[in-house]
């Protein structure tokens, strides 16, 4: 996982979150994100979209892309008991580990998983919703867009993972990826 900041930086703010926060369920998905070179925003990420939810009040959150239920984690504890976090991945085996580990963190009870394409996800929870955090293929963020910008609720966040795709978008990284690149980039466009 690459960071903005210099690496210092971030392993600062890294060990401040795990000192105010300790659940031996999250080191554990951390660790299998580790071993399986599995993608995860991290624990100051984590609580970073933890805060924002918060900030707004948010009761409804949709994740397009939530993999074994990391992100669903942090924004579980931001809607609460009586909040929904509706979270989508195309494997089934990512589901079911997701609903492990937020059993097991006694954070399952708020979340519903929709296996399955991310925007048909989407379109499967009805009336407005407060956030919709958007991890998925880069080259289908506009799309997501588009999707969400229907749902959002006035005051609503539209969140996006790797946009600045470790500045690959601008071209200060070389790259294969010129579709997804040009996606991210109409993306930051179209919700500037």
């Amino acid at each position: 996982m690459q960071s903005l900041l210099p690496i210092e930086v971030d392993a600062h703010l890294t060990e401040l979150v795990k000192a105010g926060h300790v659940d031996p369920v999250l080191d554990e998905m951390e660790r299998r994100a580790e071993a399986a070179d599995f993608p995860i925003v991290g624990r100051a990420v984590g609580r970073f979209l933890e805060l924002q939810a918060r900030m707004i009040g948010a009761r409804r959150v949709v994740e397009l892309g939530s993999g074994f239920g990391y992100s669903a984690y942090w924004f579980s504890r931001a809607v609460g008991e009586n909040g929904e976090v509706v979270c989508t991945d195309s494997d089934p085996d990512n589901a079911r580990l997701a609903e492990g580990y937020l059993r097991r963190a006694g954070r399952w009870d708020p979340v519903r998983y929709h296996v399955g394409d991310a925007l048909e996800g989407l379109a499967t929870v009805d009336g407005e919703v407060d956030v919709v955090y958007c991890d998925i293929d880069k080259d289908g963020y506009p799309a997501a867009w588009a999707a969400a910008a229907e749902r959002l609720r006035v005051g609503g966040l539209f969140l996006c993972d790797n946009v600045l795709w470790d500045g690959r978008v601008a071209g200060l990284q070389p790259s294969d990826h010129a579709d997804g690149h040009a996606a991210a980039r109409q993306g930051d466009h179209a919700a500037g």
